[in-house]
């Protein structure tokens, strides 16, 4: 019961700090270490990554698949926050941004695909939905990878304390 409130939260972190950062319109692959800036509190943030890992089309795959193994060798879960893609490791953070709604959810890599040409990601039923396309079946995304220690400071960010001035 832990195991699956614990993953209620951390989806729902991770889809908030999804929402709250805002596409560039930039096309190019890059795997720069997101520049630092400093808060008026003195603390250190990352600022946004204005250009993207990849934009292309992502399409999602549900019941068929579930309980199949995945790439990764876990069970595929379609209510999982997971997707498959070509060539990024195992185990890696993506942001998904739809472009036409600009909904953000941050995804784990899992298992390879997408099969059909053309498309550079397979979503999970639940990052559809998050997305808002699983009626659509397909759709035009931005993919961004979020590196672990974003992903850290952004989950103690919204964990921290706040203090009485």
């Amino acid at each position: 019961m832990l195991t699956r409130i614990a993953r209620v939260l951390t989806m729902v972190v991770l889809v908030g700090w999804g929402a709250a950062q805002d596409p560039a319109s930039s096309h190019q692959a890059s795997l720069q270490p997101a520049p630092v800036e400093k808060t008026s509190a003195g603390r250190r943030v990352a600022k946004p990554n204005t250009q993207p890992y990849q934009v292309g089309t992502a399409s999602w795959y549900g019941e068929d698949f579930e309980g199949k193994p995945t790439a990764s060798g876990e069970p595929y879960n379609m209510y999982d926050l997971t997707a498959a893609h070509p060539s990024l490791p195992l185990g890696t953070f993506v942001k998904v941004t739809n472009l036409e709604n600009r909904r953000t959810v941050v995804v784990r890599i899992n298992d390879r695909g997408p099969v059909v040409p053309g498309r550079i990601i397979d979503v999970s039923y639940s990052a559809a939905r998050v997305l808002e396309f699983e009626e659509h079946g397909i759709q035009q995304v931005r993919l961004d990878v979020v590196r672990p220690h974003r992903l850290a400071m952004s989950m103690a960010m919204l964990h921290e304390p706040k203090l009485d001035e």
